[in-house]
């Protein structure tokens, strides 16, 4: 477990922008947009609109390393976008959009980004990336999205795919207890913690990809989510799990810490060798 400095985060920043003049002179990169990655007879309108990607990649490039992005927005709202800061980084992107309550009820959400995740590991390589090299990352019910496809097996299962496939879950400040969106649908306020089936916290265990959980500042952050991805912490060391880790972004609030966090992102990427 670290707390991050804001020396720190600055010299991130500093050496990811480095590294991004020396990539812009080095490679291309292409976007194919609004591909549908749900099919079927079965898609209504709202599936059909709601259920697309778009993939950013570098062009001559291959086995690389591919971030599936999926946005924030409390399941309520929100919208795909490449993070500028993923950009020109040698790295694929694919951003995600998802149905969103209350057209919806949980689970059609968790639903699609699972189908998000496996339409990745069966097109990646058609673009250059690694099917082994996939990471999975959001901002806030980003992350509560990435975590639940991570850890709840049921949900790739359908396509054959189990979640220690994927490279990295790499969570911005996500819910690890019930999503509070899917506690109002039954009526249970923001302030009440739940933790059942919808909750990451429920999958805790030894066997998991490795998870890189990362929040704002404890004093910072909305209600207690840094508090919620400690005891997440907690509780995979307790668990036997090696391969989680939490970093507290000092300084920064629920919705600043993103900026920061794609920073870190990148770090963990190279670090590792995804």
């Amino acid at each position: 477990m670290s707390r991050i400095s804001l020396l720190l985060i600055f010299c991130l920043a500093f050496f990811t922008q480095s590294f991004i003049l020396n990539a812009q002179d080095l490679v291309k990169y292409r976007t194919e947009t609004n591909i549908q990655y749900r099919s079927g007879d079965a898609l209504d309108e709202y599936m059909k609109e709601r259920c697309r990607l778009d993939v950013y990649v570098p062009e001559g490039k291959s086995g690389f390393a591919t971030v599936v992005w999926f946005h924030g927005g409390g399941i309520t709202g929100g919208e795909k976008f490449i993070p500028e800061q993923l950009k020109n980084q040698g790295i694929g992107v694919v951003a995600v959009n998802y149905r969103l309550s209350p057209r919806v009820k949980c689970p059609a959400y968790i639903e699609d980004a699972a189908a998000a995740v496996a339409w990745v590991f069966k097109h990646i390589a058609q673009y250059g990336g690694s099917p082994e090299k996939i990471v999975v990352s959001g901002h806030s019910a980003g992350g509560y999205l990435t975590m639940m496809v991570g850890l709840d097996p049921r949900w790739l299962l359908p396509y054959d795919i189990k979640p220690v496939q994927i490279a990295g879950l790499v969570p911005f400040s996500g819910h690890t207890i019930t999503h509070f969106t899917i506690r109002a649908e039954r009526g249970i306020p923001g302030t009440q913690p739940v933790v059942d089936e919808y909750a990451p916290l429920y999958y805790v265990g030894a066997d998991t990809p490795p998870l890189h959980l990362i929040t704002g500042d404890r004093e910072l952050e909305m209600l207690g989510r840094y508090e919620e991805n400690a005891y997440m912490y907690r509780m995979m060391k307790v668990a036997g799990n090696k391969q989680t880790y939490l970093y507290e972004l000092d300084g920064f609030n629920h919705g600043e810490m993103a900026t920061p966090a794609l920073g870190l992102l990148l770090k963990i990427i190279r670090e590792k060798g995804w």
